[in-house]
């Protein structure tokens, strides 16, 4: 039996959130975007190489882009970092924290510094001599310091990488820190920007990649597909942490979960998703079944890990079981940003009570209120993290 986590003193909620993806920066356009059934995927050259992918909405990378504006040193980030850097800023202005207030910062992502990481490499094979910056370029605390650093904070700074369930072990960490009594604030996220040959060589040699064709390349939770179906996208998403409900609240925390499990190999869930099982019986924190509305699911569109996931939504749910959607089809995998994207997702759908179903799934079922909201992330070795969250008021 998973451990129960009582979240009842203090209660935490989320204050802001933030995101720069495909679906763009503004949360009108965001909500307005996720109403289209169309996906916002390019069918891009890469080194000769055709591959689906999601990149940043061109209006979102010229907004990022502006932080280069005046600040010479920001010119050798990554853009990984410059993701980060931008959403943070959002998300903290949202909140009404002052820049130079005092709260803590963990920013992960799955692959780090991916654009210079493999600029640096192709250097130094061409000349066999690395550049000055490469090493603090290219470390994964980069992320955070950057942050911390961009905002004059006085707290603590994190950064980590648990593959494609990073944002939400960002979250995890906000969230013990609060309850702990150390902080009474975080500042949360997840950021990637792997839209790179050698990455996407690296997913092709899974044989996880998407060979499909429109409408829908990505088929993510789609329990009929045939073959592998995962698109790559970029993104970061930044979240504001709290450790009371006040007038800003746009979720409140009701439980969350984690689990591993033990390897098949490096890349599988159990047919059964037992992570995701105990990840979701500890989230739910004894809330009745029926009582969650909806599921925001990992799906990443592989054949095993989204079916994997699936059955273990019916082994918790049984009869009782909540309306299912995933973003990816959309937006794609934004492997250690997707979870805070999807806690947007889930976000959105709460606050405008419209559920956002998957387009080509025969069965899409209209939960009657959407008041919790369950969000799910697993990555490479089966560390699954849920969060369940619970409409204001």
């Amino acid at each position: 039996m998973p451990e129960r986590i009582k979240l009842d003193s203090p209660k935490i909620s989320i204050t802001a959130i933030a995101s720069a993806s495909a679906l763009g920066h503004d949360p009108k356009l965001i909500w307005e975007n996720y109403r289209n059934p169309t996906h916002l995927l390019r069918n891009k050259d890469f080194e000769g190489q055709k591959y689906w992918v999601a990149p940043l909405a061109s209006t979102t990378r010229n907004r990022i882009a502006s932080l280069l504006s005046g600040n010479d040193y920001y010119n050798d980030l990554d853009p990984t970092v410059l993701f980060a850097l931008y959403v943070s800023r959002l998300a903290v202005e949202k909140a009404g924290w002052k820049k130079d207030s005092n709260f803590g910062i963990n920013f992960g992502s799955s692959r780090g510094a991916t654009v210079l990481f493999e600029k640096y490499h192709a250097e130094y094979l061409k000349v066999k001599k690395a550049s000055t910056r490469t090493s603090p370029n290219t470390t994964l605390g980069n992320i955070s310091s950057w942050v911390a650093h961009d905002l004059q904070t006085g707290g603590p700074e994190i950064s980590h990488s648990i593959t494609c369930s990073t944002a939400l072990h960002a979250m995890l960490n906000g969230i013990a820190w609060i309850r702990s009594g150390m902080t009474k604030r975080f500042l949360v996220g997840g950021s990637e920007a792997a839209l790179t040959p050698f990455t996407l060589a690296q997913m092709q040699a899974l044989k996880i990649y998407s060979t499909g064709k429109d409408p829908y390349p990505c088929r993510a939770l789609d329990p009929g597909k045939e073959s592998n179906s995962m698109v790559l996208g970029e993104g970061a998403g930044a979240v504001c942490l709290e450790a009371a409900p006040n007038e800003n609240t746009l979720a409140e925390i009701a439980g969350i979960g984690y689990a591993t499990e033990p390897l098949e190999h490096s890349v599988s869930l159990s047919t059964n998703a037992f992570c995701f099982q105990r990840s979701m019986k500890m989230a739910m924190n004894g809330l009745a079944p029926g009582l969650v509305d909806v599921v925001v699911m990992h799906a990443p569109g592989t054949l095993k890990g989204d079916r994997a996931e699936l059955h273990a939504i019916y082994k918790i749910f049984g009869p009782e079981l909540p309306a299912l959607t995933t973003n990816k089809w959309k937006i794609g995998h934004t492997f250690g940003a997707s979870g805070i994207l999807s806690v947007e997702m889930a976000i959105m759908m709460m606050q405008h009570q419209q559920f956002i179903s998957v387009p080509y799934l025969k069965e899409n079922s209209q939960p009657a209120q959407i008041r919790y909201v369950m969000v799910n992330a697993v990555g490479f070795g089966g560390n699954a993290v849920s969060i369940l969250l619970k409409k204001p008021g």
